[in-house]
């Protein structure tokens, strides 16, 4: 299943969700409607406290043809006018805060809810 991942900047939810999927064996993408210069370093450390090592990873816009890869697209924010819309594709729309800002405890919070709804979405049918 490839699975592509899409929030605003691409900065922190969707590159953690396709950090999750990756680990789990499965092929993932992820891209923002606006990307962000850089990753937020709070993603970054409470990422590596898992081991997973995020922190040469940089943003990146959604594109159509990543849209066209993927069997299911998530999204978390990105605006229902900014990510493509193609028949035949499975939609699944996350509500994550984002963690852009935050505090490091709240961010490990998102980072765990993510690391849950993609084990979610991996073991459905």
């Amino acid at each position: 299943m490839n699975l592509y991942f899409v929030c605003v900047g691409n900065a922190g939810r969707s590159q953690m969700a396709e950090a999750f999927a990756k680990q789990a064996g499965h092929d993932a993408r992820s891209a923002g409607s606006r990307p962000a210069r850089e990753l937020d370093q709070e993603v970054v450390e409470v990422m590596a406290e898992l081991g997973i090592d995020l922190a040469d990873r940089m943003p990146k816009g959604i594109t159509p043809e990543d849209v066209e890869w993927a069997d299911v697209v998530v999204t978390m924010g990105c605006g229902e006018d900014a990510c493509p819309v193609l028949p035949g594709k499975r939609y699944v729309d996350w509500e994550l805060r984002d963690p852009f800002g935050l505090p490091i405890a709240d961010v490990r919070v998102i980072r765990d809810d993510i690391r849950g709804r993609v084990e979610g979405l991996l073991e459905a049918p």
